[in-house]
């Protein structure tokens, strides 16, 4: 089991942040007819928006620290850190397909759709790579870390496509589109980080575990247990048996 290093968990730990507090800054600088509850987060880096560098910036970084997680996430096995790092591409081609100021761009819809699915549907993909539980044909083997087991793997897909779903709904014929959009995002950013716990937990229990002893432990001090076998120092007991 491979180790995860310090810095991706503050990797994962700042895509949320990075998300959330672009937006809030981002919403600071517009004008006031601008409703998060109504309005989108693409909207804040869109053409006609008010200083869109910063959601922009946050977009881009937001899309590095997934593919950040994703290099060095071993534990989630390749499919799943394959749909992680298409979400983080996906993330920062929304930058390279703002949206324009009258209208919708097919771009930049399918780019959102593409970031969203895959960081919805990577969970599952280790869910069901692994085994339900303790794999059997090598009870040795440690488990998997708890977010990668199938229950759970599939149990977060669920939650997140079940809000993708309530945001398509809100884009098409509801008047929260704003507020299901963020309510999204933050679900999505917020697994990798649960994620990276899980599989640092269960790396530093496995390496605490990993070295155990076998039989009865012997003395630090350089003494060596007498052999029931033999008989002890300085008796003249006779053997019928050779000694070997």
């Amino acid at each position: 089991m491979r180790a995860v290093p310090n810095w991706a968990v503050a990797t994962a730990a700042a895509a949320p942040v990075l998300l959330v507090a672009g937006w809030t800054v981002a919403e600071s600088r517009q004008p006031p007819g601008y409703d998060p509850v109504r309005d989108t987060i693409s909207e804040l880096a869109g053409q006609d928006a008010t200083d869109a560098w910063i959601m922009v910036t946050a977009l881009v970084l937001l899309g590095c620290c997934y593919l950040a997680v994703a290099a060095v996430l071993h534990a989630a096995g390749l499919p799943s850190r394959f749909l992680l790092a298409v979400g983080g591409v996906a993330t920062i081609a929304l930058v390279a397909f703002p949206r324009p100021t009258v209208g919708g761009s097919l771009s930049h819809g399918i780019a959102a759709t593409v970031a969203v699915l895959a960081l919805a549907l990577w969970p599952a993909g280790s869910a069901l790579r692994l085994p339900r539980g303790r794999d059997k044909s090598h009870p040795a083997a440690p488990q998997p870390p708890w977010a990668f087991r199938r229950a759970v793997g599939l149990g977060a897909t669920i939650v997140l496509l079940a809000l993708f779903g309530w945001s398509a709904f809100e884009v098409t014929s509801g008047s929260r589109t704003g507020l299901a959009e963020r309510v999204t995002a933050v679900a999505v950013a917020l697994w990798p980080l649960l994620a990276v716990l899980s599989a640092r937990r269960a790396h530093l229990s496995w390496a605490a575990g990993g070295t155990t002893t076998v039989g009865p432990a012997l003395p630090l001090t350089g003494v060596v247990t007498p052999d029931p076998l033999r008989p002890p120092p300085g008796s003249t007991a006779r053997r019928s048996d050779p000694l070997p």
